[in-house]
């Protein structure tokens, strides 16, 4: 069968060249065959062997498909592994499986074409956690049977708070003791131990058993009973416990710092009471939780989940304990001007766990040494107050004394900024009265020459006049006040000038006021005004001070307007919350004119006000939203697509972690359980928007047993819920697993578990022997009844027929109906009669056939009895 064409070479073959020589290969049969080709090189013999093979194929499969590590998150993961052919022509491959593990294999078996490769796809869900190491046998075309292992591990979505400096998992942080006012910052560690990523949220659980809030823990029982029915259950935890940041995403076995921020706040009571008694000690519980974990949760919105990690959070708030020896009102001894008075004052801190820094403002006439200091816990010390006035009279001054604390501005999301500052403040009274010294002036009688300085008339001087002024007195009065001696001319003088007494030419003499005018007592006329050019300003300089005195009026305006607009800013932002949003009270407000038809009127609805994304999530909001959203009934006939301009607008949206957390759609699990082939399922997959805006759903489905589901797409309008209804069709018998795949705004991704055990079409009777037996009190002769019931335990409606199994003889029993339909989880009840006879058989069977399914034999008897 071989054939070798050459032609031999007559001549020796120099080097460096070469010639050819064909072998034709022409099979006579379907058998390998083998032979050999001798080649002679000048004294050397050479064989080369020649094999003749027929065309087959030659395939070879992967030993192992590693998954890997997995999260057990319900979702379907999918491998594949190759099926190589290196042969000529197209080899058969099959593939069976029968492990505890759910496989989806496809295909299952096919041809690979020759020089070509064909991938295999395994789908395993990751439902359960555990180790996967599982075998599937493939029977190769001439290579008979291969085994193929299945291997991956899939481990929970587990988060860890561990603590910075020992890196070991913590269950609690404890703040320890605060003043009622500060704050007090701690830093964890938030470890995903986990191989994927994840999107994860802060929620505050407030109604968490084991909780406190501002409870003396310290006190007796009947007191903390007491101060359980009189907490203020109103208080905003937000505004106790901040986490930053409060949301975000890890990576795989990746840790994030978190700061933890406690303030207490004193509680507001309807009543007095003692200071030292407002003790209040706090049990919070922060839970981190993953995005979109809480769809499992339908029935109970607040409840708690089990993929996530709390953390307890414990602090205790107490009151500023400052006396003061001898009180807080200090009174000092009258004394004179540029005299001094001192007080001895006494501070006591009558805290046992936490000392006092404080700071005397500044207060006119009084001085505090030293303005400040520390205070440690049962220690005492002594201030000197001063009082020194700087002028006549009786004061009664406030001297506030600033308690200075530790405190945190929240700079932004991730930014929290430790500083300190004034949380407390504590007033003093000081009250002291400054006198003036009595001084007896002596007047005489001027002997005729006038002094520099005199009285009006100059007829008494005083002899002792102390430290003499660097400015001449001029006695000046309203000219229109006085008409003594006026000149006729100048009695109609209207000008606001100004008078000049007799004596006052020492003073004239200086530079005075250049618009002002003056005139003479007696007859009112305007008198000459010198200006000494050697000390006036020119009009060039009077122009120049105006402006820089203008300059300085301007700068000292600017500065107090700037203050007025950021005490303003201030104010708006203590008062810019969703209660108060930033409204001064009653401002151009007018009372309502309230009636009686008022009150009859249905008060509408509050708007739910959504949660302002900068607070942290709190489980009482998240489930007073919902509530709002699932008492409402069930939206219907929603739009596929945005259509409206606030709904494109809605749905463009890139939603944060907070607010993907507050959408529930689920369960994340939908187990139709036993269900029978041919048949059709329906469940309903929950859709609850908590938000204030539209939202958009997109399902993606490719399976054939859910393609009924329908509407793939969405749009839920905010705070409103529907559901959408998955529909499960098969007719293959077996375990049914696989998940598909939604988006919210076509943007974020989420998944949903369908779970389904396809049950083969059946019907089960009552019993599957039936003994016939005699009425008591019939006449010989009459028929044997009795009925047996047909049930059918699936969910598909089957209709059944009865068959006779008698063979060669003639059966004496009846069935009646002989056919029938069962409704699904019923039963039809079926009358089997013997009818007696000569020679009638006592025994039958008959075979219940099912439609599509499968096949019941009931046996028949009939008990005669023959009295004597």
């Amino acid at each position: 069968q071989f054939k070798l064409i050459v032609e031999n070479p007559e001549k020796p073959i120099a080097s460096g060249l070469q010639f050819k020589a064909v072998v034709e290969y022409t099979p006579k049969s379907t058998e390998d065959i083998q032979d050999k080709l001798t080649l002679l090189v000048d004294d050397d013999i050479v064989h080369i062997p020649l094999l003749g093979l027929i065309p087959s194929c030659d395939l070879e499969v992967e030993s192992e498909v590693n998954f890997g590590e997995m999260i057990a998150n319900n979702k379907l993961v999918t491998k594949e592994f190759s099926i190589s052919n290196r042969g000529t022509t197209s080899g058969i491959f099959k593939i069976s499986y029968d492990g505890v593990v759910v496989l989806n294999i496809k295909p299952v078996r096919g041809a690979v074409k020759p020089k070509s490769v064909r991938k295999i796809g395994v789908d395993i869900c990751t439902d359960v956690p555990g180790v996967i190491n599982e075998v599937m046998k493939v029977e190769l075309e001439n290579r008979g049977c291969t085994e193929v292992w299945i291997k991956g591990v899939v481990v929970e979505q587990v988060l860890k708070v561990l603590g910075v400096s020992c890196g070991k998992v913590l269950k609690c942080v404890n703040f320890g003791p605060l003043y009622f006012g500060t704050s007090k910052t701690e830093q964890i560690h938030l470890y995903n131990e986990s191989p994927e990523s994840m999107d994860w949220v802060a929620v505050l659980e407030e109604n968490a058993i084991g909780g406190e809030m501002g409870t003396d823990l310290q006190g007796s029982t009947d007191a903390v009973l007491h101060d359980l029915s009189l907490r203020n259950k109103d208080v905003d935890v937000c505004s106790l416990v901040l986490c930053v940041p409060d949301q975000g995403t890890l990576l795989p076995y990746e840790k994030t710092l978190i700061t933890l921020c406690f303030s207490p706040e004193k509680f507001e009571r309807d009543f007095e009471v003692n200071d030292t008694s407002l003790i209040q000690d706090y049990v919070l519980f922060l839970s981190f939780e993953s995005v979109g974990k809480r769809s499992d949760c339908l029935q109970n919105l607040s409840g708690n989940n089990s993929r996530q990690v709390d953390l307890a959070l414990m602090g205790s708030g107490f009151p500023v304990l400052l006396t003061f020896k001898p009180g807080r009102v200090i009174n000092f001894k009258d004394c004179y001007l540029g005299e001094k008075a001192q007080v001895v004052c006494t501070m006591k801190n009558e805290s046992e766990f936490l000392p006092v820094m404080f700071c005397f403002r500044k207060t006119a006439h009084f001085s505090v040494s030293p303005g400040r200091g520390k205070l440690k816990k049962k220690s005492e010390k002594e201030v000197m107050i001063s009082f020194s006035p700087h002028q006549l009279g009786a004061f009664e001054m406030k001297q506030i004394i600033d308690i200075i604390g530790a405190g945190v501005d929240k700079i932004n999301a991730d930014v929290l900024k430790t500083c300190t500052k004034s949380f407390h403040q504590i007033c003093l009274t000081l009250r002291g009265v400054c006198k003036s010294k009595r001084k007896s002036v002596v007047f005489t009688i001027n002997p005729g020459l006038t002094p520099l300085i005199s009285n009006a008339t100059g007829q008494f001087v005083v002899r002792s006049t102390g430290q003499l002024s660097d400015k001449a007195p001029v006695a000046m009065l309203k000219s229109t006040q006085t008409q003594i001696h006026t000149h006729r001319k100048n009695r109609n003088c209207k000008d606001d000038a100004l008078n000049a007494f007799p004596n006052d030419r020492a003073a004239s003499l200086r530079p005075s006021e250049w618009n002002k005018k003056y005139r003479t007592i007696f007859t009112k006329t305007e008198r000459y005004n010198y200006v000494d050019p050697e000390f006036a300003y020119t009009y060039s300089e009077r122009l120049f001070r105006e402006e820089n005195k203008k300059h300085y009026v301007d700068f000292i305006s600017r500065l107090r307007q700037r203050r007025l607009e950021k005490e303003a800013l201030r104010q708006f932002y203590v008062c810019n919350n969703p209660v108060n949003i930033g409204i001064k009270p009653a401002e151009g407000l007018q009372s309502p004119n309230i009636s009686i038809s008022d009150f009859l009127k249905e008060k509408p609805q509050p708007k739910m006000i959504p949660l302002d994304d900068n607070c942290i999530l709190t489980s009482r909001k998240l489930a007073s939203i919902a509530s709002k959203s699932t008492n409402k009934g069930v939206w219907s006939w929603l739009s596929p697509v945005p259509s409206s301009t606030q709904e494109k607008e809605d749905c463009s949206l890139t939603l944060t972690h907070k607010q993907l957390h507050q959408i529930f759609i689920g369960p994340s699990t939908i187990d139709f359980g036993d269900v029978c082939v041919y048949s059709t399922t329906t469940k309903e997959l929950h859709i609850i928007n908590n938000l204030s805006v539209h939202i958009w759903i997109q399902m993606e489905i490719e399976v054939a047993e859910l393609q009924e589901t329908s509407p793939l797409s969405q749009v839920v309008p905010p705070l409103t819920k529907t559901h959408i209804p998955v529909v499960f069709e098969t007719t293959t018998i077996g375990i049914f697993k696989t998940s598909f795949n939604y988006k919210i705004n076509n943007q974020h991704a989420g998944h949903v578990l369908v779970m389904a055990h396809a049950m083969p079409i059946e019907l089960e009777l009552s019993t599957r022997e039936l003994i016939l037996s005699p009425v008591p009190g019939c006449l010989a002769g009459t028929e044997f009844r009795k009925t047996v019931t047909v049930c059918n335990p699936r969910n598909h409606p089957t209709s059944f027929t009865w068959r006779p199994v008698t063979g060669d003889k003639k059966s004496a029993f009846t069935v009646k109906p002989t056919k029938g339909f069962v409704e699904p989880y019923s039963d039809v009840e079926c009358e089997v009669v013997w009818h007696p006879g000569f020679n009638t058989p006592e025994t039958g069977q008959f075979l219940l056939c099912v439609c599509k399914g499968n096949a019941v034999n009931l046996k028949c008897s009939a008990k005669v009895t023959i009295h004597a």
